[in-house]
């Protein structure tokens, strides 16, 4: 599950357990990498308020789909195998076609976009890429690229909050051992209007 400690929901009290209650899924399930923060509940909760806000938000205007590929993306380029599994069961089921999925995820691993995305897309990934692999090195060029092929700057702000956000869930995973043991792939936040609202379903 972990290389630290963790509390099960069974034997959670208080503040942790009321955190635990508002981010369940079915059978009181509660996602390993949110089990990884239990003996500090207070940084679960900035955790999950950030998901929230950056993935699952009604005030997003990119595709919820595709905003799940940059994260998918990004957990293959830091080889985060926990964010994968459980972001392309969630994109699976926002698309509804197994086929599309297959294709997108063999893409992504290949690093080959053209036969799957739009150039516009396309762009988005690659800075993507960039932003995660030599964040320093990216300049205003980047922006004015994305710009001219068609994203607003409020869309390249979703693009960069989930970019960021991805590479910060993944190196929570990865440095303390999280695994999808006893983990339900492909739930999240319900809800997207509602900010509150963490409930995974």
């Amino acid at each position: 599950m972990a290389w630290i400690k963790t509390i099960a929901y069974e034997d959670a009290v208080g503040r942790l357990l009321q955190l635990y209650d508002r981010i369940k899924g079915p059978g009181n399930n509660v996602d390993n990498i949110m089990l990884a923060h239990s003996l500090r509940p207070h940084t679960m909760e900035g955790h999950m308020a950030l998901y929230k806000h950056v993935l699952h938000n009604s005030g997003n205007t990119v595709a919820k789909w595709f905003l799940e590929v940059l994260g998918i993306y990004t957990s293959i380029i830091n080889r985060c195998d926990y964010c994968i599994e459980h972001h392309y069961a969630g994109m699976t089921r926002l698309l509804n076609d197994d086929t599309r999925s297959k294709a997108i995820r063999a893409a992504l691993e290949a690093g080959d976009w053209v036969t799957v995305f739009v150039p516009k897309e396309a762009a988005a990934l690659e800075y993507v890429r960039k932003l995660t692999e030599s964040p320093a090195e990216i300049s205003d060029t980047e922006i004015r690229s994305l710009r001219s092929i068609g994203w607003e700057d409020g869309e390249i702000l979703e693009i960069n909050q989930v970019t960021a956000y991805f590479n910060y869930a993944n190196r929570t995973v990865l440095g303390l051992g999280v695994n999808t043991d006893s983990d339900i792939l492909g739930l999240s936040p319900g809800d997207s209007a509602d900010s509150t609202n963490w409930q995974h379903q």
